[in-house]
């Protein structure tokens, strides 16, 4: 049951953290709505059921002390966290050596470190709990590279990475579950800023695209039911798999659909 869990999503001004929010209050949990926005945030929390019992807070995932401020403002208001769901990320594509190096340390710094600062930040109040579920959102992107995405893939292999070896050293133990979502492309503003012509999203199949609620959905289900890692759409993972066993036919057929951003 997630009735009464205060669950921290971070990224939850728009797309995918802020949908996980609205269905986390649809089923009685109090999200806890972290990002740099405050405007969006509350934006977000006035589009929420009424009576929804909501905490928004400013952060910048990049930024140690507000990350610690942020997990400490949210054990003050409820005296607990019960789940943590790292959500905030952004990506940039070009080629490797066109894209400068500030590109690739700042994508690294919030999609790889501002997962290992909040999951640090919360750890130690999950195991005074006794029990916590944290979910990442990784991407595909982090099972498989890909033509134009060598920053944000580097980064999102750091990610699932360094969620195995958490899992590894909580699954025996402790009552803390770790689970990973590897979304491929999803319809969000990520995009707008990535690709605001849709040169990438109007040419991969429109099955293939996701949308926030579908991923949120899954996340949901992750808090009541986890696994270590799911991919999605299903067929993703498939690819990843099919690579690992032929790499060199596999890589043709993956930069056919992926080379396109």
């Amino acid at each position: 049951m997630l009735r009464d869990k205060v669950v921290l999503v971070t990224g939850a001004s728009s797309g995918i953290g802020a949908e996980l929010g609205r269905q986390l209050a649809d089923v009685g949990a109090i999200p806890v709505l972290v990002a740099r926005s405050e405007d969006k945030l509350e934006a977000v929390a006035k589009s929420m059921p009424s009576g929804s019992r909501v905490l928004t807070l400013t952060a910048d995932v990049a930024s140690t002390e507000e990350v610690q401020r942020a997990v400490e403002q949210t054990m003050a208001r409820f005296g607990k966290i019960d789940a943590l769901v790292n959500n905030a990320g952004f990506g940039l594509f070009q080629r490797v050596e066109e894209m400068p190096l500030a590109d690739y340390e700042r994508m690294m710094d919030v999609n790889y470190m501002g997962v290992v600062r909040f999951t640090k930040a919360v750890l130690p109040h999950m195991r005074q709990q006794g029990e916590g579920r944290i979910v990442t959102v990784a991407s595909i992107a982090g099972k498989l590279g890909t033509a134009k995405s060598a920053g944000y893939s580097a980064s999102k292999h750091a990610v699932i990475g360094f969620m195995s070896s958490l899992r590894q050293e909580l699954e025996q133990e402790t009552r803390i579950r770790v689970s990973v979502v590897n979304p491929g492309p999803v319809r969000t503003a990520f995009f707008d800023r990535t690709d605001p012509d849709n040169n990438y999203l109007n040419k991969v199949p429109s099955w293939y695209v996701l949308t926030a609620e579908q991923v949120a959905r899954s996340i949901v289900n992750l808090l009541y039911k986890p696994r270590a890692e799911v991919n999605l759409p299903a067929i993703g993972g498939l690819g990843v798999k099919l690579t690992q066993l032929f790499p060199g036919i596999s890589s043709a057929l993956v930069r056919k659909m992926t080379d396109k951003k």
